[in-house]
């Protein structure tokens, strides 16, 4: 599986986050395009981010990949969520990951934590996981390389997404 978008650059957990819940956010983040870093729920993850954990090893990384925390002694990564609203977008990210660690040899399995709704949830590796990731890889690829952003396309998470103003202007 290729986990790049191009020769040097990395396909990362983040865009499998953006993709499950909007494929034109594939393509603005791929392009460092940034959402509106002065929206609050930016700062609110950060925060909930900073303060979920406190003897765990935090922010472990692989080319293309950043885990939120991993436990020590135990084979278990963490990914740290401010809503279960996003929770199939936070699975396939964690599954990516488990992939990715599997593959370096190391077996693991997922957990998402939302601090503020005191919910964890267990993300393993199944069977099919690794076909569906290949085809998740191959369309996010698709979509970076279109010379134009996919048209907006009105969701349930538009009102609270950073880049809504990229994509509506002030209607959105």
């Amino acid at each position: 599986m290729s986990y790049f978008l191009d020769g040097d650059r990395a396909i990362t957990g983040t865009l499998l986050w953006y993709y499950a819940i909007c494929k034109r956010q594939v393509w603005l983040m791929a392009r460092s395009i940034t959402p509106d870093e002065e929206d609050p729920r930016i700062d609110l993850g950060r925060a909930i981010h900073e303060t979920s954990f406190d003897t765990e090893t935090k922010e472990v990384g692989l080319e293309g990949v950043k885990f939120d925390v991993v436990v020590r002694g135990r084979k278990l990564v963490y990914e740290v969520k401010t809503s279960s609203s996003f929770i199939e977008a936070a699975r396939l990210q964690l599954k990516y990951y488990l992939y990715r660690l599997r593959e370096l040899g190391v077996e693991m399995e997922g957990r998402i934590k939302v601090p503020r709704e005191h919910k964890t949830f267990r993300v393993t590796l199944e069977e099919g996981d690794i076909e569906m990731l290949e085809d998740v890889l191959r369309e996010i690829r698709e979509i970076v390389m279109m010379p134009r952003p996919p048209p907006p396309k009105k969701i349930r998470f538009c009102n609270r997404c950073g880049y809504r103003d990229f994509c509506w202007g002030t209607e959105g």
